[in-house]
């Protein structure tokens, strides 16, 4: 021992203990960036660990209620925070107007149990000329239009993306003002109307959205149509980066999924059935698409059509089959595409089909690779894969093409038809089972 005594001792371990937590007291604490944290692309801030969430439902929930008015509440409260999540519970939610999604908010329903109905839609014949650019319309029968509800306008010539859906934002008598200015002049003498008709999920002007575990029921029988350009059960018009992922449509009086002018668009583990017209639709310029692990079955027209300018994309692994019309239709300057490890069955029409073009607006050099391709045709014979136009250097690889009917049932009786515009293209490793395994109509060379 060194002769301080216990007291002294007990002291100076006491006084030892308080100076070593004053020193510690006294370190700054380290709150500098890591090196890899980097600010937002558009934002002055880092990513966040937690972001802004809300629960909606019919019962329960943060915000309670019962139709597309508090779906949307909550929706544009996370938008107006800067983005999040909003989760929807189960049951179902009257839709008398569109869903619209706001960029960077998560929209999530309850896996199985989250159903956005449309509603009955009305029509009405416009009693005034709506003229281009003009923002109200007058309709002959005001029943059933709704201020705050879901529209749509034309008239015969003002189809396709000059058809305008908007909302009803004001009345007067049977005028009605709209949310949107008028695509194009929609003429009494022209057959102009209105309808309650819409997407019952929109998207416009997105980046970053995201729909997931939600069951659209499109109330096929008390609608009028609404077609791919403007309408869809979902719908999207320049959504830049949006996902749709584990999503139902069916029943629906248009197309089940449409995407317009929408790059870098996901749609994985959806289902579209039972839709008037196509079944999943990319179109209009949009480029690097991937349709992923879907299925598009007993649609009114195709299972996948892609429309114009669809480049770059990635469809596998979907299931396309009882289509009224082709499984897959591929056209007007859609190139560079990756189609793989899908299963094109039972359509009424050719399986694969790529649509009548110029040389410089047809499908080229679209890959092919790992589909099953069978028992497609019904009343009519048809081909598998079908190639019209001046298509050129398509790669048809590893395909499997097959009809396992019964024989006085098959009608898939060509396995690849290859029209006399068509270009020269690659065929490897295909197992055609077929009584005209290739029907080739290029001319061949002269000597």
């Amino acid at each position: 021992m060194l002769g301080i005594s216990p007291p002294r001792l007990a002291a100076a371990i006491a006084w030892a203990g308080f100076a070593s937590a004053a020193l510690t007291a006294q370190a700054p604490l380290d709150f500098s960036p890591a090196p890899d944290e980097q600010q937002l692309p558009r934002r002055m801030h880092s990513t966040m660990a937690d972001l802004p969430r809300i629960t909606v439902g019919r019962v329960g929930g943060d915000l309670v209620g019962t139709d597309h008015r508090v779906l949307q509440a909550a929706v544009d409260y996370i938008a107006g925070l800067g983005g999040g999540v909003v989760e929807i519970g189960p049951g179902e939610f009257h839709m008398g107007d569109s869903l619209h999604l706001r960029s960077w908010v998560t929209v999530r329903g309850t896996p199985g149990q989250t159903v956005l109905r449309k509603a009955d839609g009305v029509v009405s014949a416009l009693a005034l000329d709506g003229d281009f650019g003009e923002e109200q319309i007058t309709v002959v029968d005001p029943t059933g239009f709704e201020v705050g509800g879901g529209v749509a306008i034309w008239d015969k010539g003002a189809q396709g993306f000059h058809t305008t859906v908007a909302r009803l934002t004001g009345r007067r008598g049977n005028t009605f003002a709209i949310s949107r200015p008028l695509n194009a002049d929609c003429m009494v003498a022209n057959g102009a109307q209105a309808a309650t008709v819409f997407p019952v999920v929109s998207g416009y002007d997105l980046e970053g959205a995201r729909l997931e575990h939600v069951i659209v029921e499109g109330n096929r029988e008390r609608n009028v149509a609404l077609n791919g350009c403007r309408g869809a059960g979902i719908f999207l018009y320049r959504g830049f980066g949006t996902v749709i992922a584990h999503c139902t449509v069916r029943g629906y009086r248009g197309d089940g999924i449409s995407f317009q002018q929408s790059n870098d668009v996901t749609v994985e583990h959806c289902v579209s059935e039972g839709n008037a017209a196509l079944g999943i639709h990319p179109g209009s310029g949009s480029q690097r698409s991937i349709v992923r692990q879907c299925v598009a079955r007993d649609n009114g027209e195709d299972g996948l059509f892609l429309c114009w300018r669809v480049r770059h994309g990635v469809f596998e692994a979907n299931v396309l089959e009882g289509n009224g019309r082709y499984g897959i239709s591929i056209g007007h300057k859609d190139t560079d595409n990756l189609l793989r490890q899908n299963q094109v069955r039972a359509n009424h029409q050719d399986g694969i089909f790529f649509r009548n073009e110029t040389l410089g607006m047809a499908g080229h050099r679209n890959r092919l690779e790992e589909n099953l391709i069978e028992n497609n045709g019904r009343g009519r014979e048809v081909a598998g894969i079908r190639i019209r136009g001046e298509t050129r250097d398509l790669v048809l690889r590893n395909n499997t093409i097959r009809d396992t009917r019964a024989d006085a049932e098959r009608r898939q009786t060509v396995g690849v038809w290859i029209e006399e515009k068509a270009g020269a293209l690659t065929l490897e490793g295909n197992s055609i089972s077929a009584p005209i395994p290739i029907r080739d109509q290029r001319p061949r060379p002269t000597r």
